[in-house]
């Protein structure tokens, strides 16, 4: 059940970074970091309580990790710019 929960958190994550890159606001951003923060979590407590089940898959987490996260970063980049763009105006 607890991997349930892992991979719908995931997959939710990964769909609001989208959002925000394309649509990029501060809370969609906050939302975005929370998100990836309990995809890390989640995914620490199944390598803790299962770690031989587990432990393979980690790669592929870890991969995942690095793709919303820099989906953030660049949605984050945009709204900055977006900002200074309406700033200088």
């Amino acid at each position: 059940m607890f991997i349930l929960i892992h991979v719908v958190i995931a997959f939710t994550s990964i769909i609001i970074a989208s959002v925000a890159l394309f649509q990029p606001s501060i809370k969609k951003l906050i939302v975005s970091y929370g998100f990836i923060l309990a995809t890390g979590a989640t995914g620490t407590v199944l390598l803790i309580t299962i770690p031989s089940q587990i432990l393979h898959t980690c790669i592929a987490g870890l991969a995942y990790l690095t793709v919303v996260s820099i989906i953030t970063i660049a949605a984050h980049v945009r709204l900055s710019r977006k900002e200074l763009a309406t700033s200088l105006q």
